[in-house]
């Protein structure tokens, strides 16, 4: 729903305009990757509804393979009602349904894909537990995970040791940490203190503001700029972010973390000029052709 300004506790306000999209923590950042032309596939869990079946027919329409999305009688296809306000920034309300009944066992039933993979990207819009096993999973394998650890929340200490790669955005980032991360300086320090914990990079995304980002090699977290756009609509950008981040780590290591960070986030912020989720998502043939070759973009100062 798009909205003049987002509604107070208890206030009724009147919309300009209402459409329906598919979405999700886990099919966003698929849907992208392939459209960036990466060979994805999704594990997921959807009901046994006509959004689940329409979300399939999509899945199998962007090119990716559904083989292991599961289908529950126990629970409606998730859903997440969003509200957009006239700068573009949205509140959302997140029903997981079907989500939660993707198990350990489905991951499980999907060893021989995650095996297989160049990369693995997780998110919490399922059973935490679920996550947790796949991460382990990817370990075990000698894997590359990428863990966007949303939605955030709090006792998730022993997931970090298992994933490579950690993205969080500002109020993810301050949920982990329990510090207030304003500006880049505060998400600067929040990577660092969130590197201790026990995974090998972490990012925080900062929307307009770029990233912030800190491996283990490196003594401080660096800042990655990216262009300023005018957003029209910011829902899904974090999902587009990973998403076109696995595709440049696993199809151009040559790039190295920071120049992959930098394109990844030129990518997000393209999908912010249009309104919706996955309709907002480019294909690479729509991209500018340098964010696909061997020239550095990135300039730091």
């Amino acid at each position: 729903s798009y909205v003049p300004r987002l509604p107070a506790a208890g206030e009724t306000i009147v919309g300009s305009k209402f459409s329906q999209g598919f979405g999700g923590k886990g099919a966003n950042p698929a849907v992208m990757s392939a459209r960036l032309g990466a060979k994805t596939a999704l594990i997921s869990m959807v009901g046994e509804d006509s959004f689940g079946k329409e979300y399939k027919e999509d899945l199998i329409k962007n090119k990716i393979d559904v083989s292991h999305v599961g289908t529950t009688s126990k629970a409606a296809t998730g859903v997440a009602p969003i509200f957009v306000n006239d700068s573009g920034e949205n509140s959302i309300v997140v029903v997981k349904g079907a989500n939660d009944y993707l198990t350990k066992e489905c991951v499980e039933s999907a060893k021989y894909l995650i095996q297989n993979s160049k990369i693995l990207l997780c998110n919490l819009e399922i059973d935490p537990k679920a996550t947790l096993h796949a991460l382990k999973m990817a370990k075990s394998f000698n894997i590359r995970s990428l863990f966007n650890m949303a939605p955030a929340t709090t006792g998730l200490e022993d997931y970090f040791q298992y994933c490579d790669i950690l993205v969080v955005n500002e109020s993810e980032a301050e949920i982990i940490t329990g510090m207030q991360v304003p500006g880049v300086q505060e998400a600067k320090t929040a990577a660092k203190s969130i590197l201790q914990k026990g995974c090998q990079v972490v990012i925080v995304t900062l929307g307009e503001n770029g990233a912030a980002v800190m491996s283990k090699a490196d003594d401080e977290a660096v800042h990655i700029p990216t262009p300023k756009v005018q957003a029209m609509d910011t829902t899904g950008a974090g999902d587009a972010f990973c998403g076109s981040l696995a595709v440049f780590l696993s199809t151009k290591p040559e790039l190295g973390l920071q120049e992959s960070v930098y394109r990844a986030n030129r990518i997000a912020g393209i999908t912010v000029l249009s309104p919706g989720t996955q309709t907002s998502y480019p294909h690479w043939k729509d991209l500018p052709p340098e964010l696909f070759g061997e020239e550095r973009l990135l300039k730091l100062e």
